[in-house]
């Protein structure tokens, strides 16, 4: 796939994937109940989650375009592993930004129905991560993707990035 492609392909997925998750659930979720913003501490917290969450998703998501010449989407795979930049910290990066962002709207809103909304995509994550994404990466990157998978978690990120190159 050519960067152009790549650059658009990831950014209609960004839309509809990430956009809908993060952003259009939990506005539904929220509109229209009135909700008061919580204390100053949870606004000032969860505004930092939600900008953080959204300056490595979007970071992520260039990762995928410039780095492995394709989308995150199951239907436009990358050309090479995207292993640079936020993945060298954690190999969910994505799945934990829209965590972040979704928890970050609970704690502004102090809206319980979002921590539910966030413990239930965070579950729907993992297991497509574990019996989809892992077995796909493993058939097409092989000892590449096994070596970067013993050496970055998935969903907790390392202090440190790692440098090894798969």
């Amino acid at each position: 796939m050519r960067k152009p492609s790549a650059v658009l392909g990831s950014a209609v997925f960004f839309l509809a994937a990430p956009g809908i998750v993060a952003g259009l659930v939990p506005w539904l979720l929220t509109a229209n109940h009135g909700l008061p913003l919580a204390s100053a501490a949870f606004v000032i917290s969860g505004s930092m989650l939600v900008a953080v969450g959204l300056g490595v998703l979007l970071h992520a998501f260039a990762r995928f375009a410039v780095e492995g010449s394709g989308t995150p989407a199951p239907v436009a795979p990358t050309e090479r592993l995207v292993i640079g930049g936020a993945y060298r910290h954690v190999r969910n990066p994505m799945y934990v930004a829209v965590l972040a962002i979704i928890l970050g709207q609970a704690l502004i809103f102090a809206h319980g129905p979002l921590v539910a909304y966030a413990i239930a995509i965070g579950a729907a994550m993992a297991a497509f991560v574990r019996f989809y994404e892992e077995p796909v990466l493993t058939r097409r990157y092989g000892a590449q993707y096994q070596a970067y998978r013993n050496n970055v978690p998935g969903w907790l990120p390392r202090l440190t990035p790692w440098r090894g190159d798969g």
